[in-house]
């Protein structure tokens, strides 16, 4: 997964690309904008969805309220509404993407560690 191509000069992501960079499925972001009024993404000529880069992050803290926290859908909507309210959106969804790059570098490292370990053990065999 590649989360850090969020900050690139990209200004729109097709619905595929959304998944790829948050690791989540079409349907859950399709189940997700129907809940969360927020997540609204404008549609391009041909009817296809398309994000922004800050939509993207919305979808990231709205994963970590709910896979992360444990929120309910309520509950997240509750917790982002109060985000907004106070003015930590912003910082709160760029928290959420920056806890969700360390994740995808941790598993990327743990994933090399593994191949550099299985390559020793059949090497030394």
């Amino acid at each position: 997964m590649a989360v850090t191509t969020i900050g690139t000069t990209q200004e729109f992501f097709s619905i595929g690309e959304v998944c790829t960079l948050t690791d989540l499925k079409p349907h859950v972001l399709r189940y997700w904008e129907s809940q969360f009024r927020f997540l609204s993404p404008a549609k391009n000529r041909s009817g296809n969805r398309v994000y922004k880069a800050r939509e993207i992050e919305l979808i990231l803290l709205v994963k970590h309220l709910l896979y992360t926290d444990k929120y309910t859908i309520e509950g997240a909507r509750h917790r982002v509404e109060q985000y907004r309210r106070s003015g930590a959106l912003r910082a709160e969804s760029r928290r959420a993407l920056e806890l969700e790059t360390v994740r995808d570098l941790r598993a990327g490292f743990d994933e090399l560690l593994a191949l550099i370990d299985g390559r020793k053990a059949a090497g030394g065999q």
